[in-house]
């Protein structure tokens, strides 16, 4: 099993996190949302796996690159 790192692809704001550890998630689903410029930003899943760490909250700000959570595929 791989451990994939979802980074932030842009800096913002967290809005919204929509999965917790342990969460089964498929490709295209979206994991969260971030808030830059006043639009939100959905960031999705890249392939079906696990959740196994959610490193952000709501309102944490973050900058481009962060590691926001980590998936086990």
């Amino acid at each position: 099993m791989a451990v994939i790192e979802i980074p932030a692809p842009m800096s913002g704001s967290v809005f919204e996190v929509l999965v917790k550890a342990g969460d089964a998630v498929e490709a295209r689903q979206d994991l969260l949302v971030l808030e830059s410029m006043k639009m939100e930003i959905p960031v999705e899943c890249p392939e079906d796996g696990v959740v196994t760490e959610v490193l952000v909250s709501p309102e944490q700000t973050v900058e481009e690159g962060q590691v926001l959570l980590r998936i086990e595929s």
